[in-house]
């Protein structure tokens, strides 16, 4: 029996998440540490683990039958996002929580070559056979234990996430200060989870304790939203003009019902903004590591953004099948390159002035104008995504099932999402 994709990779996230655990919980004591309880959060998982798995799963199912690109996108997306993960981990918590600085060929010390060639190599044994074998398992459990399952295991995964950073980010002592403290005072349920998550971050992480990470210039969710904004509407009208240039029209390239916002493009440069412009002892990139950092991790992206796509909207919304050099016709060389140059010239030339600019426009304008404009991006995804979910359910002949699909069906007919949409193909 078919199950929903949600439920299937709800369990395949969990079930990765904890055999990440274990196994890097059996590499440490085969290396003589003794047992150490690996992960940041309170369970027994590595998320970093299932998220990575998950990206693969939705991403390189249709390259199964070509070994060598499944075994690079492996690579590349496990790289892509184990760095993200210590990046993201040390701004919010400001320590380092791994360091590979003394392997070869690595990267800011987040990643390094021989675990990329891990991951490559587990990723593929996951997307060839372990995704088939486990949703095999999963699809012999009945159909209200199998949904039941995977919303509680889902929700529980959601707070362990949640609650652990949450006390992570309240501890600003460091930690045998804060153990020492909690071991005379720790008579709360708060304490007593804050102690233990500290404890086993203490022994699987020792870098967190020894290494303390420097602190970088933050971005606000103010900072976010107007990124968010100005990165949707720069990129569409950027991609209006290549259409009209290289193919002679102009097209809608908009992601969005509602004005000419690319999301693709928006939360692209929201983590160009975060996570690229400094490395780690916080000098400057070159324009060198930018490009090279930018070509990678925006295909990376670019790819896992086509996937999700028609994962969930059932639409490929590009095709560059006809472009040398592609793959799966989801992304190619040259706009690989093109993601490079972009995150050279966003990075140098444009951040500092925009920069100025949001802190221009916030000063002036107060919080009232950041919660309209994220307020009306909120709503412009959330309808668009609407939008998108029934136009795919009207091609499949399925009559609206309430007054929401009405609503839907009179505001967005096929004319309509045809025009926003011109390149959007059923699957």
């Amino acid at each position: 029996m078919e199950y929903a994709w949600y439920y299937d990779l709800v369990l395949l996230y969990v079930v990765y998440s904890f055999l990440g655990w274990v196994a890097e919980t059996v590499v440490s004591a085969a290396r003589g540490r003794g047992f150490v309880d690996r992960g940041f959060a309170a369970g027994p998982f590595c998320y970093v683990y299932g998220f990575a798995a998950v990206i693969m799963a939705v991403g390189f199912d249709d390259l199964r039958g070509s070994l060598g690109y499944l075994f690079l996108g492996c690579v590349t997306v496990a790289t892509v996002v184990e760095w993200f993960a210590a990046k993201i981990l040390e701004r919010l918590h400001h320590r380092t929580w791994w360091d590979y600085s003394g392997h070869r060929f690595n990267i800011d010390g987040y990643v390094c070559l021989p675990y990329s060639l891990l991951w490559g190599v587990l990723g593929c044994l996951s997307v060839l056979w372990g995704n088939d074998l486990l949703r095999a398992l999963f699809h012999l459990m009945p159909v209200w234990l199998f949904r039941t399952l995977a919303w509680v295991l889902g929700i529980l995964a959601l707070l362990d996430q949640l609650g652990s950073a949450a006390l992570l980010r309240r501890r600003s002592t460091p930690l045998e200060g804060l153990n020492r403290a909690l071991e005379r005072q720790a008579r709360t349920l708060y304490d007593r989870i804050a102690l233990r998550i500290e404890r086993r971050i203490e022994g699987a992480y020792p870098h967190a304790v020894e290494k303390p990470a420097a602190l970088e210039p933050g971005v606000s969710l103010a900072d976010v939203v107007w990124l968010f904004t100005i990165g949707s509407l720069v990129g569409d009208l950027v991609e209006t003009l290549f259409c009209r240039m290289t193919m002679g029209v102009w097209m809608s390239r908009s992601s969005l019902v509602w004005g000419p916002f690319s999301i693709v493009w928006g939360a692209a440069l929201v983590m160009a903004s975060v996570l690229l412009p400094r490395k780690r002892d916080g000098s400057e990139r070159t324009s060198s590591e930018l490009f090279v950092m930018g070509t990678f991790m925006g295909g990376a992206y670019e790819y896992i953004c086509s996937a999700l796509g028609e994962l969930v909207f059932g639409v490929i919304f590009w095709d560059y099948s006809k472009i040398p050099f592609n793959l799966g016709g989801r992304i190619n060389l040259l706009y690989c390159f093109f993601w490079g140059f972009a995150a050279v010239a966003w990075v140098k030339l444009c951040f500092p002035h925009v920069s100025r600019g949001i802190e221009f426009i916030r000063r002036h304008t107060g919080h009232w104008l950041t919660v309209l404009v994220g307020v009306f991006m909120v709503v412009n995804m959330a309808v668009s995504g609407l939008a998108l979910i029934r136009s795919d359910a009207r091609s499949e002949g399925e009559p609206p099932a309430n007054a929401l699909d009405v609503f839907l069906d009179d505001h967005f007919p096929d004319e309509r999402m045809a025009r926003i949409y011109p390149n959007a193909k059923k699957t």
